[in-house]
């Protein structure tokens, strides 16, 4: 088995290129990231993935932003993964991650979501990994587990900082539950929250390290699954981002670290991390 991390696009600022470079300088597989709607822009990123031989995981957002907006239907939901998904092919992407659904549906409309997108994503010959997030779908753990047992083929991009605030706990504390969805786990979204937020101010802050390693149990019940399923490369997005996310100091709203040093710290504690979780294996 081989982690390989994807830088993510969520809260860069500047040239493509310059990002693919961060990426390749920071031992980097690939790019996460929405593709541009602008055709040029398309090809322009298509020439830097090539260029300096970088993977791509192609994003979906269904509803209307990043928070779905209340009034699009199932069926647009629906609708915006066909238009994301064919945005996206030109750049080959490896699969697709999808933030989609709404956490206000009753679960029998997110079954029509998820089984109507994954029947859309099999017409376009590619896999598509659905994100656990709040406001979404799989906004709780126990939601999750209802779906995957509805919907068996559905794959999952695990995100349980987004849990660890809707349930105002660490998410040690709900094994069983993460050990019934591991087998649904193909992605992770490699973000710390904590029971009052999304993302820890440093994951490797002392007074943050029992939130860390809360994560990385879980990661590691995901992982025995991946390996038992004989699965040899497992993905990772270090998704530490901004929008409210990343801590600012009050009345200045400077960032109390920098976004970038914090994604790369998570790829090489993680690529550690793994490693060792391998060593155990044998």
């Amino acid at each position: 088995m081989k982690l390989e991390n994807f830088k993510t696009m969520w809260g860069f600022e500047g040239n493509f290129e310059i990002a693919c470079i961060e990426a390749k300088e920071a031992g980097f597989e690939g790019i996460e990231g929405r593709a541009p709607l602008d055709q040029d822009q398309r090809d322009y990123w298509k020439q830097c993935l090539e260029k300096y031989e970088l993977a791509f995981i192609g994003e979906i957002v269904t509803g209307g932003d990043f928070v779905p907006l209340r009034h699009h239907s199932v069926e647009e939901h629906i609708n915006d993964v066909a238009t994301g998904i064919n945005n996206s092919l030109e750049l080959n992407p490896r699969f697709m991650n999808c933030m989609g659904g709404c956490d206000a549906w009753s679960e029998e409309d997110s079954i029509i979501f998820f089984k109507g997108a994954i029947e859309i994503a099999e017409s376009f010959g590619i896999e598509i990994s659905f994100e656990t997030h709040r406001s979404r779908s799989l906004f709780t753990p126990w939601v999750t587990k209802r779906m995957v047992e509805a919907v068996k083929n559905m794959k999952l991009t695990l995100d349980i900082s987004h849990w660890c605030v809707v349930c105002e706990r660490l998410m040690d504390t709900e094994l069983d539950t993460i050990k019934a969805i591991a087998p649904h786990v193909h992605h992770f979204h490699a973000r710390v929250g904590y029971a009052q937020g999304a993302q820890v101010p440093h994951p490797a802050a002392p007074e943050y390290q029992e939130a860390l390693l809360s994560h990385q149990e879980c990661w590691e019940i995901a992982w025995d699954s991946q390996r038992a399923k004989g699965m040899n490369i497992i993905t990772m997005t270090p998704e530490f981002g901004s929008d409210g996310y990343l801590h600012t100091l009050p009345f200045t709203n400077v960032p109390v670290a920098d976004l970038w040093e914090i994604n790369t710290w998570m790829a090489k504690t993680e690529n550690t991390h793994f490693n060792d979780y391998l060593q155990k294996q044998n």
